[in-house]
């Protein structure tokens, strides 16, 4: 019973030892193909490519930052930084530096979103993010606010973004049920709450064989004031804006 319970006891010594080795060589697998990114900032895009190919990562210019210590065209910063320990493959990403600011940024407010985007660009300035709100006073599509502000200085980014004024949202409605009411209530109850009718239809009543031939050689009758809705669209309970048509059928 003792060489059985000492064989145990040393398989599962071994078991332990055999698991360690291998979450060791794990370790070492993983963290011997580790190596320090290299620092590239102060380089041009092209030497901090070529480094980062040479050393096994892959390199992208995300960004461009004005900088007042960091010449045009050089590296400004990097993710990750420089000395971190990454696997190789990975991407390097760096901000490209143009330099102290040399462009005034102008006064956009009161023009159109699409004049000042043009200002923007001819300026040799990007369109960051465009906003709109609504403004009751304020003439749709006007620039009330931009960032950076006019002739603002020390900016980060050749970048501007705009925020334009928008018509007010249509007034809306949810549609009632007209069935079985008079077409000229549904008008006078359309009118009051700013629509209109739209197509009205009559529907006609299937003829009867038995019926004359002179009868059936009649004119057809048309809707007036005093017929009755069968049908509508929208139908009850539907949104509908201000200024929207109702088509109607009628008997």
């Amino acid at each position: 019973m003792k060489s059985f319970f000492r064989f145990v006891l040393l398989t599962l010594i071994l078991l332990v030892v055999a698991l360690f080795s291998a979450l060791t060589a794990m370790r070492f697998a993983i963290h011997g193909r580790e190596v320090a990114v290299p620092d590239l900032v102060g380089k041009t895009p092209q030497e901090g490519r070529r480094i980062s190919e040479l050393n096994g990562f892959q390199f992208e210019v995300e960004r461009q930052y004005y900088s007042a210590t960091i010449p045009e065209g050089r590296i400004l910063l990097q993710v990750p930084p420089a000395g971190t320990q990454i696997r190789r493959g990975w991407q390097i990403r760096v901000a490209e530096s143009l330099g102290p600011q040399r462009v005034e940024i102008p006064n956009l407010l009161g023009q159109s979103e699409r004049a000042a985007e043009f200002n923007i660009l001819r300026r040799g300035l990007d369109v960051g993010a465009t906003a709109q709100i609504e403004m009751p006073d304020v003439p749709a599509d006007q620039v009330i606010a931009q960032s950076p502000s006019p002739s603002a200085a020390s900016i980060a980014a050749p970048k501007i973004s705009l925020l334009a004024a928008q018509p007010p949202a249509a007034q809306a409605y949810v549609m009632p049920s007209f069935v079985g009411q008079t077409l000229a209530g549904a008008t006078a109850a359309l009118k009051d709450a700013g629509l209109r009718v739209g197509n009205v239809t009559l529907v006609v009543a299937e003829v009867n064989p038995a019926t004359p031939s002179a009868a059936t050689a009649a004119a057809p009758p048309t809707p007036g004031p005093g017929s009755v809705i069968v049908s509508q669209v929208p139908s009850a309970g539907e949104r509908v804006v201000a200024g929207g048509a109702v088509n109607f059928e009628v008997r």
